[in-house]
């Protein structure tokens, strides 16, 4: 039987950088675009898929539709050529409203197999677009969507920031009630974080504290829950059946590869990640920043991290099976988070709460600290 696996395909081209953004893109490089795809195909071409079936295909960025439909088709029909897709596959792609291009580039990639587009919404409020630097406008998401729509897309998600330079919550709550009206399947919500090395790092004096940026996301998962999207992950929502199969791969442990600079893979027992070096890319000679083999230990930590980080949170018979270790030392913590009002048992699962999900690092922390000493 042939073990499912998702491809990611990471494209780092970008039009200018946004003032909070810590993923490896480079702007101005449109030159380089036809020399990166071949490169891209290459090895593609070259991986071992033997054994694997794929059944996620996400290409993100950076803006991967930059690269128009062209290119863009041609990356997937060598992805068909590598390796067996499965007839059902989720195959995403992320794009910038301002670049997906017109009805006929979406009708394109439509027929290519793409089904499912991934918009970087981030705000409804033109002022705090362009303060983030991004280079579209609320009506350019508006026209974006129909066009998505009108070309066949009827899997579409949405993502937003919350916490920005002097937002508050009632502001927040407009951007959601905006988002909501285009009716995407998926929405994903993040807390910006001022990352070092961004221009925002030193702005982060503005950013709302810590208690306002809870208050905005305790009301995104009221909000949502009232409009019908499941919180399935701490930042993801989707209506019924819409959850992003490619992303639950990365909370369920289970395999992806990953192409790019910066792209990451947990593959065959192995995590790689490929340089943040767009220029080794285009050289063909790209390096890896890490590899390792993932050692038992290691599996059960990431397992108890990941879980956590999704509603179906952590099964202890599923844990004593594949780790072959008692999952009682966790027990007496666990019930004092389910005390506090941060944790819940039901269906035999322990699961974090939304207010649990606000300090859910610290849950986790203390978990693997436990693990350590068992």
């Amino acid at each position: 039987m042939q073990k499912p696996l998702g491809i990611y395909i990471h494209i780092p081209f970008c039009k200018q950088k946004c003032i909070y953004c810590d993923f490896y893109s480079r702007p101005g490089r449109e030159a380089d675009m036809d020399a990166y795809c071949a490169a891209l195909q290459a090895r593609i071409l070259e991986t071992d898929f033997s054994g694997c079936a794929v059944d996620t295909i996400y290409f993100g960025g950076g803006t991967p539709s930059l690269l128009g439909s062209r290119r863009l088709t041609a990356l997937l029909e060598t992805v068909y050529r590598a390796c067996a897709v499965v007839p059902e596959a989720e195959i995403t792609l992320e794009a910038n409203p301002d670049s997906v291009g017109d009805r006929c580039a979406l009708e394109h990639l439509r027929s290519a197999g793409f089904n499912r587009i991934s918009l970087g919404m981030q705000s409804a409020s033109d002022a705090e677009l362009a303060a983030l630097r991004r280079v579209h406008t609320m009506q350019q998401v508006r026209e974006a969507v129909e066009m998505a729509r009108n070309a066949g897309f009827d899997n579409l998600s949405l993502d937003l920031i919350y916490g920005l330079p002097e937002q508050n919550v009632s502001s927040w709550r407009k951007n959601l009630k905006e988002a909501v009206k285009l009716l995407p399947e998926h929405l994903s919500c993040y807390g910006l974080k001022a990352e070092k090395g961004t221009p925002l790092y030193a702005q982060r004096e503005r950013l709302p504290g810590e208690e306002i940026q809870a208050e905005m996301y305790l009301e995104t998962v009221r909000f949502l829950e009232e409009k019908g999207y499941f919180q399935y992950e701490i930042s993801n929502f989707a209506k019924p059946g819409r959850a992003s199969r490619h992303n639950l791969k990365y909370w369920t442990l289970n395999e992806y590869i990953g192409f790019g600079p910066g792209a990451h893979s947990d593959f065959r027992g192995v995590r790689r990640a490929w340089a943040r070096d767009l220029e080794s890319w285009l050289a063909r000679r790209p390096t890896l920043s890490e590899e390792q083999m993932i050692s038992p230990d290691e599996r059960a930590a990431e397992w108890l991290m990941l879980g956590l980080r999704t509603v179906y949170g952590l099964d202890p018979a599923c844990y004593e099976t594949r780790f072959q270790k008692p999952f009682a030392p966790f027990l007496p913590f666990l019930q004092r988070c389910a005390q506090a009002g941060y944790a819940q048992k039901t269906d035999g699962r322990w699961r974090l709460t939304p207010q649990g999900f606000l300090v859910s690092n610290a849950i986790i922390g203390e978990l693997l600290d436990l693990l350590s000493t068992s």
